[in-house]
C-alpha cells in the first residue's frame, strides 16, 4: 500500500535531513517564533481563494494550533 503524502501536517519536502524545518526555524528565531507562526496564519488565509483553497485554510489552522501550543507551553 502506497503512503499518502500529507501536505498540511508533514510535507515531505520539509523533513529532509532528519529535522523538521519548523523545528529549525524555531531554534533560529527564538522569541520571534510566535510572530512567524501568526504571519503564516495570515498568509494562508489571505491566499486560499487564489492558490490552494481548502488546503491553505488547513495550513492556516495548523500554524494557529502551533502558535496556541507554543503560548500554552510558555505559560506553564
Amino acid at each position: 500500500m502506497e503512503k499518502k503524502h500529507d501536505n498540511v501536517n508533514s510535507p515531505a519536502h520539509y523533513t529532509s535531513g532528519g529535522i523538521e524545518c519548523i523545528d529549525c526555524i524555531k531554534a533560529a528565531l527564538g522569541e520571534n517564533f510566535i510572530g512567524f507562526l501568526i504571519g503564516n496564519v495570515f498568509k494562508y488565509c489571505y491566499r486560499y481563494r487564489n492558490k490552494n483553497g481548502l488546503e491553505d485554510l488547513k495550513k492556516a489552522a495548523w500554524y494557529l494550533d502551533r502558535a496556541i501550543k507554543e503560548i500554552e507551553d510558555e505559560e506553564k
